[in-house]
């Protein structure tokens, strides 16, 4: 059974699809049945009008920026309905963002499955041509010692790529958030108002914690 917060997208091919309900009402119900008799919550759902082989759809990036400003899982009726293109699944998994097919919940575990056994094949090749690159450089004579200590500089380095790992995603936290902050603070017309109704009805702060009326200012006075 689903468990956890999740949002919904949708997709019809045309304009006529969308407005006569062809195909959306099937999706909707879909993704209601797939989600009934789990502790799950459907936050919000988002519908495109836009071809399956565009990889130009701005309402799925919004449905994206709301699974990460949530911590929910992206769930649709059938894969299809994400794109018929491979390479896109592919940068949507580097999106950050968990997602779900409701006619088939396992194609996730697949996907990765099908990724995590190319990535052991790899290492296995690399393991190989290390063994015997130090195999025929001992055949040569030439002396292997044991690894040297990691250096200072080293150190340092590990460092600067964990403050840039955590810079970059305050930065998407950060795009992400603006618009939804934007939002609630036309509809409030003031930072403690928009910080309540934030509160009340929208994703939380950075890292879970309730809003102020000092965080929804600097959200939107962010670059």
């Amino acid at each position: 059974m689903p468990n956890g917060i999740f949002i919904s997208y949708l997709r019809v091919s045309t304009a006529r699809q969308g407005q006569s309900g062809l195909g959306l009402d099937a999706q909707r119900k879909a993704v209601a049945d797939f989600l009934t008799g789990g502790n799950s919550t459907l936050k919000a759902e988002f519908l495109e009008v836009e071809s399956g082989r565009s990889n130009d759809r701005p309402m799925l990036q919004e449905a994206l920026a709301a699974c990460r400003l949530h911590g929910a899982t992206l769930v649709v009726a059938k894969l299809d309905r994400l794109s018929r293109n491979a390479a896109f699944l592919l940068n949507l998994q580097e999106a950050g963002v968990k997602f779900i097919a409701a006619d088939n919940p396992q194609v996730n575990e697949m996907v990765v499955g099908i990724l995590a056994v190319v990535a052991s094949e790899e290492a296995k090749l690399i393991s190989r041509r290390t063994k015997e690159a130090l195999a025929a450089a001992k055949a040569r004579g030439v002396r292997l010692g044991s690894p040297k200590p990691i250096s200072r500089e080293a150190q340092l380095n590990g460092v600067r790529m964990s403050l840039h790992s955590r810079r970059q995603a305050a930065e998407q936290w950060l795009r992400d958030m603006k618009p939804v902050a934007e939002k609630f603070y036309a509809e409030a017309g003031s930072y403690l108002g928009a910080a309540k109704l934030l509160n009340k009805k929208g994703p939380p702060a950075r890292r879970k914690g309730q809003w102020s009326a000092t965080q929804v200012m600097r959200v939107l006075r962010a670059g």
